[in-house]
């Protein structure tokens, strides 16, 4: 690669990177650097103007070198700047990684760990929301998706934990060859591989992740715990849940880990893989503002293969760039489908109803979807408890904000590096200690991966937010407490609403359609009140504030009646998964133990829509 006219190396244009203050409270000095990424128009051959066409199988035949890499990765989220890091470490393998969003290092409130909801329904979020759930009162539940670089690494709560190790062994159980390399024991390594503990000052005599390793990304505790979350703790404790050194094992209550550095900063997939270094190597390539529009496939003589990929820029240019060996999805279990079925791969009824041109019928595609429904309660807190007024565009907090960005700024610690769910507890909620069902009760089936396995969680924020911060929530200082269900049964789908790359797709994860998931969230409920009026919890909830937006009365409600809060609350966590499933092809299967693609053994998956079943 050469220098351009611009000067800069590989033609890439000096970037001006702002950094924004917490809800547009403050701005910093601006600075200057040289733009680490590719724009569109600098790879790939134009193939066409504005939309793009229909899929299309090409003849395999040479090609233009500069449009041509070996590896072809769509989506730069979570597992993709992982896998192009980690590709480009062999010199000979040319790799270009793809992302429709820019560079998360621009935005900072994805640099603030306290700043993750500041990044909702931004221009750095996909902003997509489900069809009216039939079991929620015909409500649309609105579900964030990270569109930059780290993707949803660069947005989520930073919660770091691994899930339990009998649900990679559940995975395990597939009959396919490769199967048995999933079990936790084998992928254990590779999770340890990933993380870099990085402890705190604050808290250096705790063990986030034994085993952990310097890796990529950052994991250890903020440098802030909230005297509200060491006093849910220690109640959770005076309840029966066991106390637990770190979330890497499966049951009890624990202070979280986060993926934060030593500097209090978010780390994300980016900032820990894509190093100036990692994109100093001259055979990978990173493209921003890059919207993949459809795979492009070829006959070859050893059947269908994957091709190239196209995507469009903001300007409507479509361009093609091909792929010598694979190509790799990772869009996330919302984009991986819909690219899949805008691009001729998937059910091929649902695909004809949408005039798209059938490339390789495969069932699996867009169905098995899951998530982790959760509901929020909200409780007043006393005086000082609560870090909600943190969040408030109300001038009167203004000092607040200030002095705690100058705290984060110089001891890299205080408020603005709470990632806002700073303590949380699983449990199971067939637990006959925690939750002693009445005489002739129905019994709750255990829809866990083993007896050591929850299928609910709870949380405890030192601050609140009313559908992830889209209305509003009363003022001064408010807790807000989640019961989350990490098993649940209802199963949804992603099918595309047209041809059109640029429509979202229909989102439809069909919450609560069993009475399982609405028990375990009503008992959920039921334990977190427990929890309230537990000491020393109990002492710092004022419990007199009969706000309509607060929840002192619920202890008072029937189950019945909790089921409703259930179905006019329950939100998602943002963990969807399944929609392009790691099982065999005659189970609903996408992927093969290795994520090949069933039918196209050079297209792969590798983001957690092969997950088989949802991991707490």
């Amino acid at each position: 690669m050469s220098t351009s006219s611009s000067g800069s190396p590989d033609g890439l244009k000096p970037l001006n990177i702002r950094y924004y203050g917490f809800n547009h409270l403050f701005r910093l000095s601006k600075k200057s650097t040289t733009s680490r990424y590719r724009k569109p128009g600098q790879v790939g051959t134009v193939v066409a103007d504005g939309e793009p066409g229909a899929p299309e199988r090409v003849p395999v035949g040479p090609s233009d070198a500069t449009s041509e890499y070996d590896i072809v990765i769509i989506g730069g989220g979570t597992a993709g700047c992982v896998l192009a890091s980690r590709l480009s470490e062999r010199a000979d393998i040319r790799v270009l990684l793809l992302e429709a969003g820019k560079s998360s290092t621009e935005v900072a409130a994805s640099r603030v760990p306290a700043g993750f909801m500041a990044l909702m329904r931004g221009p750095c979020d996909y902003k997509l929301e489900t069809v009216p759930q039939a079991n929620c009162f015909g409500r649309r539940v609105y579900w964030p998706r990270g569109k930059f670089l780290g993707g949803c690494s660069g947005m989520n709560a930073l919660i770091c934990h691994h899930g339990s190790p009998s649900d990679y062994d559940e995975w395990a159980m597939n009959t396919d060859p490769g199967a048995e390399d999933w079990k936790y024991e084998n992928f254990k390594r590779h999770v340890m591989y990933f993380e870099n503990l990085t402890p705190q000052t604050l808290t250096s005599e705790k063990k986030p992740l034994e085993g952990a390793r310097k890796a990529g990304v950052s994991v250890g505790y903020s440098g802030h715990y909230s005297n509200a979350a060491a006093k849910w703790h220690a109640a959770c404790e005076t309840l029966g849940i066991p106390v637990k050194e770190n979330l890497s094992t499966s049951l009890g209550v624990s202070r979280v880990t986060t993926y934060i550095d030593p500097r209090g900063r978010r780390s994300t997939t980016e900032s820990g893989y894509l190093t100036r270094e990692v994109l100093s190597r001259p055979n990978l390539t990173v493209v921003v503002g890059a919207q993949v529009t459809k795979i492009v496939f070829g006959d070859t003589e050893k059947g269908l293969r994957a091709v190239g990929v196209d995507f469009r820029r903001k300007d409507g240019l479509v361009y093609r760039v091909r792929a010598r060996r694979e190509v790799v999805l990772s869009a996330g279990a919302v984009h991986t489908p819909q690219i899949l079925m805008l691009s001729g791969v998937g059910p091929s009824e649902h695909l004809a109803s949408n005039n798209v041109p059938l490339v390789h019928n495969l069932p699996g595609v867009g169905l098995s979807l899951k998530d982790h429904p959760w509901v929020m309660m909200r409780f007043r807190a006393k005086k000082n408890e609560s870090l909600s007024s943190y969040l408030e565009p109300s001038l009167k907090y203004d000092h607040k904000r200030v002095v705690a960005l100058f705290q984060w700024l110089l001891k890299h610690d205080g408020p603005y590096t709470s990632n806002g769910a700073e303590v949380a507890a699983f449990v199971r909620a067939t637990d006959p200690i925690l939750f002693p069902a009445p005489q002739g009760s129905p019994k709750l089936e255990d829809t866990t991966s083993g007896p050591n396995a929850p299928d609910l969680e709870l949380l405890a924020s030192p601050g609140c937010v009313k559908n992830l911060g889209g209305e509003k929530i009363p003022s001064g200082g408010v807790f807000g407490l989640v019961a989350a269900s990490l098993r649940p049964t209802s199963v949804g789908t992603i099918k595309l609403k047209s041809a059109n790359p640029s429509d979202p797709p229909i989102i439809d994860p069909n919450y609560l359609d069993t009475k399982h998931d609405v028990d375990v969230l009503v008992r959920g409920i039921r334990l977190m009140l427990e929890i309230v009026k537990t000491e020393p919890f109990a002492s710092i909830v004022d419990q007199t504030d009969t706000h309509p937006d607060l929840d002192h009365g619920l202890h008072k409600l029937s189950d019945d009646e909790l089921e409703n809060v259930v179905r006019q609350r329950v939100e998602t966590i943002f963990h969807p998964v399944g929609t392009a499933k790691m099982a065999p092809l005659s189970a609903g299967g996408v992927v093969d133990p290795y994520l090949r693609v069933h039918g196209i053994p050079n297209l792969r998956i590798v983001d957690a829509s092969i997950m088989p079943t949802i991991i707490r």
